[in-house]
């Protein structure tokens, strides 16, 4: 456009791609945002999760000429896509804007101040304890500028470049507010955020060029040295959108504001988003259920996301998914990631291992009219966590469970393409063509081989040979549930019933496939016994083996010392079954899973 003509009026197309062009400047940034992130946690974790937010913008709206139909489509995507604590006051923010735009076509440089002020007031309402010095202060400063300076403003680039600079001023003085970032020398990562979209939004006003969102180069960052930050109050960085009728945005944040710190809860008495640190996800989603239906939800491990930041294992992220069937505390010594799959039950989602455990489910599923049902993590899952590991890593490799049993292999597939060519960093996704413990071996193994220094090319064609020799028996403790899955027909599992039939079930080319079948338990763990002796025969010395049950520890140990006085060795060790795994096994199914040298 002629930047020598006045802009008088913004129309919902401006506003649309105006918004645009703001977004693509923190993608692009992002991780300079993950760099400087100190305050409220040091997760590293704020450009992912603001790029997280405004990529569900861009993706899940359309512009319009009127800025009442754009600037409520903008806010609606920012609440379904809202990530973080930054992300949720933005989010907040768009929908007091939404509100103040009802009913406009156009608007001129007095009202969009007067909007701007007002929706601060939205973005306050959402944090239970505002603090300032961070992105909340910086809108504040910005807006109450522009209100102040509305009245002798006849052009809104001249309007917007005098407030991008008071907003730069606020955002230099988020060093001094807060203890947090003196200490670091940096200003508030969502501030800055914020600021860089400000910055982005005049671009496309000044130029009139639209910005290509579909290509996006995330920046390299060699401003700021790794940061060395505090110790974590709380570990879990948890979110829940979940809807309802006159849902009370004060009174849910009362019930849950015991359960942790940095509390926020945005949108509208028929849909929230609620944010909150917290050791305890699933309790945390336990209130929310009873609220109303939970729609989606998020867990960041802040505790990881700190260790990778000050004490990167290794150059090279290994990332799973939540079949992986490992214990906790090797996966967080060894820096073994994961994306979780999704579990529906009673009408709510779950995160599985987070925000439903195996302890909760397996009570809750023998209880429940309904049966269960999971599916992959979304592209967008992965492709945040794939964001932020590239920011931290020099490279990734992902291992899967088998793509013949879940759809995560091929997600992550597609989420690796996009990030490694955004990135530039390699990222490279195996079938392990396993599950639940084989896979927990197999992600273990891989771990081990990078403390001795093992490449990463070398590492991925090592994983393909070792998931080659992998076995797994399971010992299911009855059919219902693979009736009620669906698995097997009505007809099949009543004539199993009758015939207490018990299957041998082992894995043929990454699917289930059953091996023999028994008539009983004891019949049937004899039988799997003697495939273990059958496999070591034919295959050689046991690498390591483990145990997995399905809320039966008992039953589990006793199996247990079978399979080590066949073999000689005790288990690496016992593990409770995922829950998207257990759903088909069922309470008290018994798995040996084996790697072979």
């Amino acid at each position: 456009m002629d930047t020598t003509s006045q802009l008088t009026l913004i129309d919902g197309n401006k506003w649309y791609y105006g918004f645009l062009s703001g977004a693509k400047k923190i993608i692009e940034n992002q991780k300079h945002i993950n760099k400087i992130n100190v305050f409220p946690v040091p997760d590293g974790d704020t450009g992912t999760n603001l790029a997280s937010t405004l990529r569900s913008i861009i993706d899940n709206t359309t512009p319009h000429s009127s800025c009442e139909r754009t600037a409520e489509s903008i806010a609606d995507a920012a609440l379904e896509g809202a990530r973080g604590n930054s992300g949720i006051i933005f989010a907040q923010f768009l929908y007091g804007i939404s509100n103040g735009m009802k009913d406009k076509e156009k608007i001129d440089i007095r009202t969009f101040a007067e909007i701007m002020l007002d929706s601060v007031k939205y973005a306050y309402d959402a944090i239970a304890n505002p603090i300032e010095g961070t992105m909340i202060s910086v809108i504040k400063a910005w807006a109450e500028f522009l209100y102040y300076i509305k009245d002798s403003a006849d052009d809104f680039i001249k309007f917007l470049l005098a407030g991008l600079e008071k907003a730069k001023e606020a955002l230099i003085k988020t060093t001094t507010q807060l203890k947090a970032l003196a200490k670091m020398n940096v200003v508030d990562a969502g501030a800055q955020g914020f600021v860089m979209f400000l910055e982005g939004m005049l671009e496309f006003l000044i130029s009139g060029i639209k910005a290509d969102v579909g290509k996006v180069t995330i920046e390299e960052d060699q401003t700021i040295d790794s940061i060395q930050h505090e110790e974590i109050t709380f570990r879990y960085c948890t979110e829940a959108l979940f809807s309802g009728e006159k849902l009370d945005k004060h009174g849910i944040r009362d019930q849950i504001i015991h359960l942790g710190d940095s509390v926020a809860v945005a949108g509208s008495p028929e849909k929230l988003r609620v944010h909150i640190h917290t050791d305890h996800p699933e309790k945390v989603l336990a209130r929310l259920s009873k609220q109303g239906v939970i729609i989606s939800q998020k867990v960041d491990d802040m505790v990881m996301q700190n260790e990778v930041i000050q004490n990167r294992r290794h150059p090279v992220a290994l990332m799973t998914d939540s079949t992986c069937d490992l214990p906790k505390e090797w996966m967080d010594e060894h820096q073994i990631h994961f994306v979780s799959l999704n579990l529906f039950l009673d009408g709510n989602q779950y995160l599985d291992k987070v925000t439903m455990t195996a302890d909760q489910f397996y009570d809750m599923m023998d209880k429940s009219p309904d049966f269960p049902t999971t599916s992959q993590p979304s592209i967008t899952d992965i492709t945040n966590k794939f964001n932020f590991l590239t920011t931290h890593y020099d490279s990734v490799i992902a291992v899967h469970a088998s793509s013949g049993l879940s759809g995560t292999y091929s997600n992550s597939f597609t989420a690796a393409d996009k990030i490694s060519s955004q990135s530039g960093k390699k990222i490279s996704v195996v079938d392990s063509q396993a599950l639940t413990g084989t896979l927990g071996l197999l992600m273990y193994r891989a771990a081990l081989a990078l403390d001795e220094g093992i490449s990463h090319d070398e590492l991925v064609l090592k994983i393909e040979e070792w998931k080659k020799k992998t076995l797994l028996y399971v010992n299911p403790y009855t059919m219902k549930n693979f009736v009620r899955g669906g698995r097997v027909s009505k007809t099949k599992g009543f004539i199993a019933k009758i015939l207490n039939v018990k299957p041998v079930i082992s894995m043929k080319d990454g699917v289930a496939d059953i091996l023999d079948k028994a008539y009983s338990l004891k019949a049937n763990q004899r039988m799997v016994l003697r495939y273990v002796d059958k496999a070591i025969k034919e295959q050689g010395k046991i690498w390591k083996y483990c145990i997995v049950h399905a809320n039966n520890i008992a039953g589990a140990k006793s199996f247990g010392e079978k399979v080590e006085a066949l073999v000689g060795m005790e288990p690496a060790y016992y593990y409770n079954i995922s829950p998207v795994v257990g759903v088909n096994g069922g309470t008290n199914t018994l798995a040996v899973c084996m790697m072979f040298e």
